[in-house]
């Protein structure tokens, strides 16, 4: 191994005994063995939150071995095949065949042919059906999860919701069925009667109309739920959350503690699938935070934490949690303090300057949408106003560069839309200039980026269809017009990308053979724009007789059966309904804190919580 290491770009992806990891006998026949499993590279996963949680929660059980398994790169994949070396475990270098669990995380559908790579590359038979008794039982999770219908002949357990809670079930569940092993049906089947919030796609068949839509979901048995609800953690205090987490020796996406503040969002912008399915809002508390900041910086040396969650200026107690890091770790140790989610609706610039004393960075706004009217039908709830008094403040208070993020293809957009955004991006050059006597200084710049709107399970926009890849290339080519400047720059994302996440976000169970023969024809990090193989994927609709116009951008009705009708993801159908009805007017829904009828939560899982 040493050998093909010394071959590859960053050996140190693949050499374990980072600080902090966990390393355990795996002669102990009592032992149930977990990878975990991010089908991207060692830098991608390793700034990923949900593994340092779940890695350090299961390893805090002394029966249980949490090991990390990463998509190998393409040069350290070329090696192991012509070694015949199996996928492995990072802590034991062992052969993940060796284990009896491996759970994938869904962050991003386009990841989905590098878990069927490393399934070959790992020896397990792809397809579920085709497993023997001793292979591991494939799990996956996350939020692509709540539509996992595109690779569900793949998969033996999927879980729905927060996992730190229903994955220590099914262990246990697992630790009774291993002492007398009978079936992997058997056990699949136990799960799906016994252990709320898991899903198991065998266990389900889906009938079809003439014209291709769903027509029914047909459980196999008689005793397994018809619809199956998500996880929530109630208690954010009481749950989990590390105070040691792995450090990597080389840099990562994210080389940084990251505190959770809370789950949840009560915004409510209607193209968010995470603000929707991840509600309701729970908070941790501020002594909890302080408890946890003071362990982190102890055990692992970073010189920077950040503030995570999906709005983190919502946290209620934001102003005490930052003067205590400011007052203990930013101005004594010169730890940076971030904050990656600032609204520009309660921007605080006072905050954001005190913060980043100690290291200044730029600042971050996402509009979205380039007028009034489009931000009404998103309802993301700022106004101009907002962004130019934030601006005007951020420019007087010493930044000289601001990013702003936009979305373009949005349900209703116009080229009106697009002018917006040019617009915006010109009035931010104005404000600086009007800040700075007429001048703009040599390191001013501001980027604009722009992603494709993709339409997602669980969301007011799902039943609409997306833009087509040659709308979308005409609008950023609009736009690069537009904003041809010295000042400015442009980015934007790949439409062809954005066609085929659509594609599979809105895919039923026709799409896995899809997925199968692309990743056959050598698709793989289809995420990764060196990678991408349009052609491929095309090739691979078209010999299956798919239509991916069909997934991706027809519009859809409101009495059509969706794939993932049958996941309970904590909003009802009526809620999402209403809200698309509202979009159509143009009308705002105010924040839902504490009004859960408002916001379309499951009152079960709501109640006692917002």
């Amino acid at each position: 191994m040493n050998n093909i290491l010394a071959k590859v770009e960053k050996p140190a992806r693949y050499l374990g005994n980072e600080m902090n990891s966990y390393h355990k006998d795996t002669n102990n026949k009592e032992l149930i063995r977990y990878g975990f499993c991010f089908p991207d590279v060692y830098e991608v996963g390793m700034s990923h939150l949900g593994l340092q949680i779940m890695y350090n929660l299961l390893n805090s059980k002394e029966d249980i071995y949490c090991e990390r398994v990463f998509a190998p790169a393409v040069d350290m994949e070329e090696k192991m095949r012509e070694n015949n070396i199996s996928l492995f475990g990072l802590e034991s270098r062992e052969p993940v065949t060796n284990f009896d669990f491996l759970g994938f995380t869904l962050q991003y559908e386009l990841s989905y042919t590098n878990i069927l790579n490393m399934l070959e590359l790992g020896k397990i038979p792809i397809y579920s059906k085709d497993r023997k008794l001793n292979h591991p039982f494939i799990m996956v999770g996350g939020p692509c999860a709540y539509n996992s219908e595109p690779i569900a002949d793949f998969v033996d357990i999927v879980v729905l919701g927060e996992g730190e809670e229903v994955t220590l079930e099914i262990i246990n569940r697992y630790r009774s069925w291993k002492k007398n092993k009978t079936t992997r049906q058997e056990f699949l089947y136990d799960l799906a009667k016994n252990v709320k919030g898991v899903y198991i796609p065998s266990l389900y068949n889906f009938n079809y109309n003439e014209d291709g839509t769903i027509k029914e979901l047909v459980p196999l048995k008689e005793d397994i739920p018809t619809k199956i609800q998500k996880r929530i953690i109630k208690n954010l205090d009481e749950s989990f959350f590390p105070d040691k987490i792995l450090v990597p020796f080389i840099d990562v996406v994210h080389s940084r503690i990251m505190l959770e503040l809370f789950r949840g969002c009560t915004r409510g912008c209607r193209f968010c699938q995470a603000g929707m399915i991840y509600r309701p809002i729970r908070e941790r508390s501020v002594e909890k935070l302080k408890e946890l900041a003071k362990k982190l910086i102890e055990s692992t040396g970073y010189e920077e934490i950040s503030l995570s969650s999906l709005s983190t200026s919502d946290y209620s107690q934001l102003q005490e949690l930052t003067d205590y890091l400011i007052s203990e770790y930013a101005k004594k140790e010169r730890i940076g303090i971030s904050l990656p989610s600032l609204r520009l609706d309660n921007f605080s610039l006072e905050l954001a300057h005190k913060v980043q004393e100690v290291r200044k960075s730029g600042l971050t706004f996402a509009p979205e949408a380039g007028t009034q009217r489009l931000r009404d039908v998103i309802n993301k709830g700022v106004t101009e106003n907002d962004l130019e008094n934030a601006t005007k403040k951020a420019f007087e208070k010493g930044w000289n560069s601001v990013k702003l993020y936009f979305m373009i293809g949005l349900p209703t957009e116009t080229y009106e839309d697009l002018d917006g955004i040019a617009d915006l991006a010109y009035k931010v050059i104005d404000i600086y200039r009007d800040v700075h006597n007429g001048k703009l200084t040599r390191n001013f710049n501001v980027t604009v980026s722009t992603s494709s709107f993709v339409p997602k399970a669980f969301t007011p926009f799902q039943w609409h269809g997306q833009d087509t890849i040659e709308e979308l290339t005409e609008k950023q080519r609009y736009l690069t017009k537009k904003l041809r400047n010295r000042n400015i720059k442009y980015n934007y994302h790949d439409s062809e990308t954005s066609f085929l996440e659509a594609v599979i976000a809105r895919g039923d169970r026709r799409i896995c053979k899809v997925i199968y023969d692309a990743f056959k024809k050598g698709c793989k990090f289809d995420g990764w724009g060196e990678h991408f193989k349009f052609d491929l994927w095309k090739e691979s609709f078209e010999e299956n007789n798919i239509d991916m116009s069909f997934y991706a951008n027809r519009e859809r009705n409101y009495e059509e059966i969706f794939p993932w009708d049958h996941i309970d993801a904590g909003v009802s159908k009526k809620f999402l309904m209403r809200e698309n009805e509202k979009a159509k007017r143009g009308d705002l829904t105010p924040d839902c804190r504490g009004r859960c009828n408002a916001c379309g939560i499951n009152v079960d899982l709501a109640r006692g919580l917002c």
